[in-house]
């Protein structure tokens, strides 16, 4: 088949057009592809500072100096996508009487980032203040380690004796109250290793006695909806029962199987339970039993949980402690020395995931060897505890450091 010239002439338009459809296609993908990557980059680079902020301030503790977070209150990226196309006759021979495409295209981008001091008085009570139980128990049901958790959450364990609590500090510079309190919580993880540790709201029994003479009818009726109401001959009172949930307990049991008089004898101890205690009952004949042991664990703030970890690579260095005799077998025998082993060094660490410089040394969390998960879990607990302590960052109104590029 001969091809003639006029047939070359429509196959370089044909082409010419395919190519300028094809552009104009890829020029609507263009749009999402950068705006995943800016997403994506952004994320990284607020997460990686928030990550710095928290191993920064554990230096500052370590130097005894004050603690301060900045957050990144907003960020507002602009991006301008721009598509140009032309045409020019061909160069020579015989295409020069075709018309050649030209195309260009741009993207540009305009990132405002919004930095505001983490400041005030609320910050500063919710840094101040001991976490509640239910913070606790949230992580807990993540499958956390129950160690971990209470190694750097509790401040101390308060053992109840027949005849007396005794306290015990999770601190090092306190040999006796330290060893006591890593020796629980290693017998708790070695119950929770097997599947046995209950960690639930304790359903209390409420009563309440009212004048029968201060109800009227309407007033009955709406009290037999929430209520179980007995009337007293007797005395002309009615008593009001419900039961409602209380605080947390920790058990080798399953609450549900206790009888209605060591209910009401929990009932009752709860009362003198506040909401930063994390209250604990392992019994004998369930696993952990062989050493039957009850208290509560008090919970500190985030500021003595920075405090804490400045201080175990300074004046408090932790130390090995061995479990009770009476614990089961743990997990992998895991039981570190460090809550959060961190590395200090004066030339840089090019195996950490993440390290700062202050006070002219390098601060990492150590991510390498056999104690690399444990250490990762322990940094990624404190960012989350983090993340409960501070409120929304104000987006207006407040002064600012605005970064345009």
């Amino acid at each position: 088949m001969k091809i003639t010239r006029t047939d070359v002439l429509h196959l370089r338009c044909l082409r010419s057009l395919l190519c300028l459809g094809f552009l104009l296609a890829l020029s609507g993908c263009v749009s999402p592809i950068t705006l995943n990557r800016a997403v994506g980059a952004y994320d990284d680079a607020i997460t990686s500072a928030a990550s710095k902020q928290l191993l920064m301030n554990i230096a500052r503790a370590h130097h005894h100096q004050p603690i301060h977070f900045t957050g990144v209150s907003n960020v507002a990226a602009t991006f301008d996508f721009r598509f140009n196309a032309g045409a020019t006759p061909a160069l020579g021979g015989l295409a020069g009487q075709v018309l050649m495409p030209i195309f260009g295209g741009s993207v540009a981008e305009n990132p405002t980032i919004s930095i505001v001091p983490i400041e005030g008085e609320d910050f500063t009570k919710r840094l101040l203040t001991p976490f509640q139980q239910s913070k606790l128990t949230l992580l807990l049901r993540q499958r956390y380690d129950i160690d971990l958790l209470l190694r750097l959450m509790a401040q101390e364990v308060r053992i109840q004796y027949p005849a007396q609590h005794v306290a015990y500090r999770n601190t090092s510079s306190d040999p006796e109250g330290y060893e006591m309190f890593r020796r629980v919580v290693l017998h708790l993880s070695a119950i929770q290793d097997q599947n046995q540790l209950y960690a639930d709201p304790l359903i209390l029994d409420r009563t309440w006695t009212i004048s029968a003479g201060s109800l009227t009818a309407e007033g009955f009726q709406a009290l037999e909806k929430e209520f179980f109401v007995v009337y007293n001959k007797q005395e002309n009172t009615y008593t009001l029962r419900k039961q409602a949930p209380g605080p947390v307990l920790i058990t080798n049991y399953d609450p549900a199987t206790l009888s209605p008089a060591e209910r009401a004898q929990l009932s009752e101890e709860a009362t003198d339970w506040v909401t930063n205690d994390v209250a604990f009952d392992v019994r004998p004949n369930h696993p952990g039993g062989e050493w039957p042991i009850k208290g509560v664990f008090r919970l500190r703030s985030f500021h003595a949980i920075l405090g804490f970890l400045g201080r175990s690579i300074g004046d408090e260095p932790e130390y090995h402690v061995e479990k009770d005799p009476r614990t089961p077998p743990v997990k992998r025998d895991e039981n570190p020395v460090s809550t959060m082993e961190l590395v200090v060094s004066d030339s840089e660490l090019p195996e950490a995931d993440l390290s700062i410089r202050s006070h002219n040394r390098y601060y990492a969390v150590n991510t390498t060897g056999p104690l690399a998960r444990w250490n990762r879990e322990a940094f990624q607990m404190l960012y989350l505890l983090f993340q409960m302590t501070i409120t929304d960052l104000p987006r207006t109104g407040v002064p600012s450091i605005t970064i345009a590029k």
